[in-house]
């Protein structure tokens, strides 16, 4: 299990009794968000406006955490990360209120910035990623969706409004047959605001017009 805090570190629990087994120094500001692929590999982002990626050296099993790469794009502090489903893709919000799309380079770079998805109007609180929609919760009260097209290129499907604070929390899973109409593609959210309130939406994206139904 992996944490991070606004002391500017990175840490690592494990054992029986999760202890903390690494404390790595990862930013010069407060680390706002982490998010950790299937295959160990970790990614934090910063109030220091870089994200960065972390992980053992290949050829050791065991050992110490090191840094792989540091990602620089944003203009303002990363408040959230997310990973794609195949996790070939990394979304990164901030409070620049864009959400950059990152893909993997074979080069010294690591990553990439391969688009940037612009329509809310304040900070990017939170994003998370469920099959092939992304959603994310913004400090102007809203949550988008968004997929990505044919030829590769990102699109809002649609806007949830709702809340009346900033939205700083999102959960999300498949919605099972009956939840979703017997649809495939239906996904349960839970959207969560500093007013302490916490939504739920139904939502399948109708394979015939493209949008998504939301109850």
């Amino acid at each position: 299990m992996c944490s991070v805090s606004w002391d500017r570190c990175l840490k690592i629990w494990g054992g029986s009794k999760l202890r903390c087994i690494e404390s790595i120094k990862a930013h010069d500001d407060a680390i706002n968000a982490v998010v950790v692929g299937k295959d160990g590999t970790i990614f934090t982002g910063s109030a220091d406006k870089r994200i960065r990626v972390w992980g053992k050296p290949y050829a050791e099993k065991k050992g110490k955490i090191g840094l792989i790469a540091t990602l620089e794009k944003h203009k303002s502090a990363v408040n959230a990360l997310a990973l794609s489903s195949d996790e070939s893709v990394l979304f990164s919000g901030a409070c620049d209120r864009s959400i950059l799309v990152w893909e993997r380079e074979d080069s010294a770079n690591y990553m990439v910035v391969t688009g940037a998805l612009r329509g809310h109007t304040k900070a990017i609180l939170c994003l998370i990623n469920v099959s092939d929609l992304l959603f994310s919760g913004s400090a102007d009260r809203t949550v988008r969706i968004w997929t990505r097209g044919n030829q590769g290129q990102f699109c809002c499907l649609t806007v949830l409004d709702g809340h009346r604070t900033p939205v700083r929390s999102l959960v999300a899973a498949p919605a099972v047959a009956a939840e979703s109409g017997g649809a495939n593609g239906g996904v349960k959210l839970f959207s969560g605001s500093f007013d302490g309130e916490i939504k739920v939406w139904q939502i399948v994206v109708s394979s015939s017009s493209g949008g998504p139904l939301i109850s």
